[in-house]
C-alpha cells in the first residue's frame, strides 16, 4: 500500500468530542509579555509538525508530533496540572487539521477530569500564521530560517 492509500493517522483514535477553540496570535504574544503567564508555568505551547517541523518554532514549545500525541494525552496532562499549567496552545502548520484536533482530544480529556482550570486551545492560523504575520512575532521563534517559509509566502 502505498503513503498516497493509507489511511489518514488519526483515524486509529476516537473523534474528538470537544469543538477545538482558536486562540488569537495577540494573546499569546500578550501572555509571553505579562509578568501573570509565563510560558512552562501558566501556559504551554505544543509544537504537533513532525515531517514538515521546519524553519524555527516558536519560543519555549514543545515538540511532540500528532501522530504520536495521542496516547500521550494522560501524561501530558498529568505533568501539565502538575506545574500548575492553566492554558495548553497546540498548534502545527496552520492548526486545521492537527493543531484542532489535538486541542479538542486535550479538551475532552481535560473535561473527563473535570478539571475547570486548565484549557486547551489551537492557535489561530498556526505557525504559518505567526510568520506570515511577521514583527515582533518573528522574534518570538528559536531558530527562524526565513529561506524555509519562503515557500509558504
Amino acid at each position: 500500500m502505498s503513503t498516497s492509500e493509507q489511511p489518514p493517522w488519526h483515524i486509529a483514535y476516537p473523534k474528538p468530542v470537544s469543538e477545538a477553540v482558536f486562540l488569537p496570535r495577540s494573546t499569546v504574544l500578550e501572555w509571553f509579555s505579562s509578568e501573570d503567564k509565563l510560558p512552562g508555568k501558566h501556559f504551554a505551547l505544543v509544537d504537533l509538525r513532525r515531517n514538515d517541523h521546519e524553519g524555527g518554532t516558536i519560543k519555549t514549545s514543545i515538540n511532540l508530533p500528532a501522530q504520536s500525541m495521542h496516547p500521550s494525552i494522560p501524561t501530558l496532562y498529568t505533568l501539565f496540572s502538575s506545574a500548575g499549567i492553566s492554558a495548553v496552545v497546540f498548534y502545527c502548520g496552520s492548526s486545521q487539521g492537527r493543531g484542532s484536533r489535538a486541542a479538542s482530544w486535550m479538551q475532552d480529556y481535560i473535561n473527563e477530569k473535570g478539571d475547570k482550570d486548565m484549557k486547551s486551545f489551537a492557535l489561530e492560523g498556526g505557525i504559518k500564521g505567526w510568520v506570515k504575520e511577521g514583527g515582533k512575532l518573528l522574534e518570538m521563534i528559536d531558530g527562524y530560517e526565513e529561506e524555509a517559509w519562503k515557500k509558504f509566502a
